[in-house]
């Protein structure tokens, strides 16, 4: 029984002669002439979130180093809206020129499965990856009260209690969610999953006692452990955290467990490929800046070099895992 969630011949090759010089072609002349000076004006990063939080705050950090590297202004947008799909949508039909980018989280993952009628229904197809950005992971952190000081005994109480662990989440299919609803079918447990309308309120909530468990992001649980409201179990990611070194991650208890919140820069299809090689070149100098590095590690945000390769194959990756999970648990969106 499946751990249940409540709730033929070729013509002969023409003679060299009669082929003009590729950049003779229109299109490829165009992309030559647009990549030449780039960028010359204020690019814009389109973030699906509204300001405040780690996801905003690293936007910023990392938009603000890249300018230095580019000699124009990047500009952040909060384009908050559809579980990001207004971000999304937007970059994915903005004109191919480099001057408008998004910054993808994992929804770009989660959203063809949750909520296929959102667009991008393809971001694999209908956004360019430029470069990884950043992963951080979650803590699984419980109330004072559950009588647990590690993952395995968590996971002990819940199958002596059968549907008594109120498990929190920022809402229905976002990543901390989707932890959980992992964790769940893993420990082959059964918990009651409420869902709320951003991590805040869940953790008021935690705080209170009123939930009994959550996985939350690090700059939201560190407060809540430090004063003792909270205490921490383990850490979501494969790696123990740097920020949180004494916190195992859940693998030590159900091998092969890893989830993350991660972002990466996205442009629209058809954008050159000068372009995208200048803005691939000064994400990475950026992500590899040791200052900013530091500046972020309070934050739980451990930035990450990677190409465009890296973050297709994050992007890939993520969907298969994701979508698998929400069709076996039968995951609808609120």
């Amino acid at each position: 029984m499946r751990p249940r969630l409540r709730e033929e011949p070729h013509d002969p090759p023409p003679h060299p002669a009669a082929c003009p010089p590729l950049l003779g072609l229109p299109g490829l002349a165009a992309q030559a002439q647009t990549a030449e000076g780039y960028p010359s004006r204020a690019v814009s990063v389109l973030l699906g979130y509204p300001p405040g939080g780690v996801t905003d705050t690293t936007t910023r950090a990392v938009a603000e180093r890249m300018s230095r590297e580019l000699g124009q202004t990047v500009v952040v947008e909060n384009r908050a809206g559809a579980a990001t799909a207004v971000a999304n949508t937007a970059v994915a039909q903005a004109r191919p020129d480099g001057y408008t980018l998004l910054m993808g989280t994992s929804t770009l993952a989660i959203n063809p499965a949750l909520q296929p009628n959102l667009t991008p229904k393809e971001p694999m197809r209908e956004l360019v990856p430029i470069g990884m950005v950043f992963r951080t992971a979650f803590v699984l952190h419980v109330h004072p009260s559950l009588p647990v000081r590690s993952t395995a005994e968590l996971i002990a109480w819940a199958k002596a209690n059968p549907g008594k662990l109120n498990f929190g989440s920022s809402g229905t299919g976002a990543v901390n969610h989707l932890s959980q609803a992992m964790f769940v079918e893993r420990a082959g447990i059964e918990v009651v999953h409420v869902p709320y309308r951003g991590g805040a309120p869940a953790l008021l909530d935690l705080r209170a006692g009123r939930i009994q468990a959550m996985f939350a992001a690090v700059l939201e649980a560190l407060p809540a452990m430090q004063d003792g409201a909270t205490r921490g179990l383990a850490i979501s990611s494969a790696e123990r955290l740097p920020l949180l070194p004494d916190l195992p991650p859940v693998a030590e208890a159900l091998p092969g467990f890893n989830t993350v919140f991660w972002q990466g820069l996205f442009a629209p299809p058809g954008t050159p490929a000068p372009v995208l090689a200048r803005l691939g070149a000064a994400l990475h100098a950026t992500t590899e800046d040791p200052e900013l590095r530091a500046r972020l590690a309070p934050h739980g945000v451990v930035l990450e070099t990677g190409d465009a390769a890296a973050l297709a194959r994050t992007l890939a990756e993520e969907t298969a895992m994701w979508g698998k999970l929400i069709r076996d648990a039968g995951i609808k969106p609120d």
